[in-house]
């Protein structure tokens, strides 16, 4: 029996909420792309695909629903515990700091605690958002990070960038979704290599820093994802490495780097014994972003 022929007795948005957490309650998908359990997941995922607002939903928990819509939200259902697609892929949605976010299977699904930090404008380090007059996103993606950069700084010169071309497509989607194009240029570029005579006040990074361990062990809605912008080498610091080895010659005098390593803290403090990393306090701690001023990396 498919999905479809079991929810032909499912008529409300109520009746659908139910049936769905109780089918992602059943079964073994795994949660962490903007939720961490069933209930959140199923409201997001109904309302959403319906284009409803996520706050209405008291309003429109007995709204019937059209055969159409009823067959969309039961192939969503069987797609997100049959074959572990992420809701956001479904979607073609993800949230960072209030915003919203076109994804799809092209880029990783947007998570950073560096979102936290622009959402002050990198307060306390940087004083005078207004003065910062451009800014880098290295590894994008999507492009979200580039997005809250542009609104951290208005009058920076924002440039995101990322070794593949499909991301850069999806980063242009959202640059162009916010109006933003002419703030936010989108490079093709390895890490550094296409930047040559650029500099930057702000150089922020959220590069992929899964160890191999780790990405042996993911679940099977991050094995969804792009493993190019997960996988770093065997202990997940590969790009990190780049990153602390070129990015001086990218700073301006003043500039800083702020850099997302996951939980790597000990192993990239053993790498870089001479190096006093500033870490930054995030909602889950402090062991996962960076800070260091260009006279700390020369």
């Amino acid at each position: 029996m498919t999905y479809k022929q079991e929810t032909t007795e499912l008529f409300t948005i109520r009746d659908w909420i139910r049936f769905a957490v109780s089918q992602f309650e059943a079964s073994d998908i795994f949660y962490g792309h903007g939720t961490d359990n069933a209930y959140d997941e199923a409201v997001w995922l109904i309302m959403s695909a319906l284009h409803l607002p996520m706050d209405t939903l008291d309003n429109f928990l007995d709204a019937r629903l059209t055969e159409a819509e009823r067959t969309k939200l039961a192939n969503f259902i069987e797609q997100r515990i049959t074959k572990h697609t992420p809701t956001a892929y479904l979607l073609k949605e993800a949230w960072l700091q209030g915003l919203k976010f076109y994804v799809d299977e092209r880029v990783l699904i947007p998570r950073s605690f560096i979102a936290e930090l622009l959402a002050n404008s990198l307060s306390p380090w940087i004083e005078f958002p207004e003065m910062i007059k451009s800014a880098a996103d290295i590894c994008t993606g999507s492009g979200c990070l580039g997005v809250l950069l542009a609104s951290a700084f208005p009058n920076a010169a924002i440039d995101v960038i990322d070794i593949s071309q499909d991301a850069i497509d999806v980063a242009n989607i959202n640059i162009a979704n916010y109006g933003l194009e002419a703030q936010i240029t989108a490079i093709k570029s390895d890490m550094f290599s296409a930047l040559k005579g650029k500099k930057y006040d702000v150089i922020i990074s959220n590069p992929p820093y899964v160890d191999a361990p780790a990405m042996a062990a993911l679940p099977a809605e991050y094995r969804n994802e792009p493993q190019l912008a997960l996988g770093s080498g065997v202990a997940g610091l590969d790009h990190t490495h780049t990153i602390l080895r070129e990015a001086a010659n990218y700073l301006s005098d003043d500039g800083i780097l702020i850099v997302e390593i996951g939980h790597n803290r000990e192993a990239l403090e053993a790498a870089y014994p001479n190096i006093i990393f500033n870490w930054l306090e995030v909602s889950s701690g402090n062991e996962f972003v960076f800070l260091l001023t260009k006279s700390q990396l020369a």
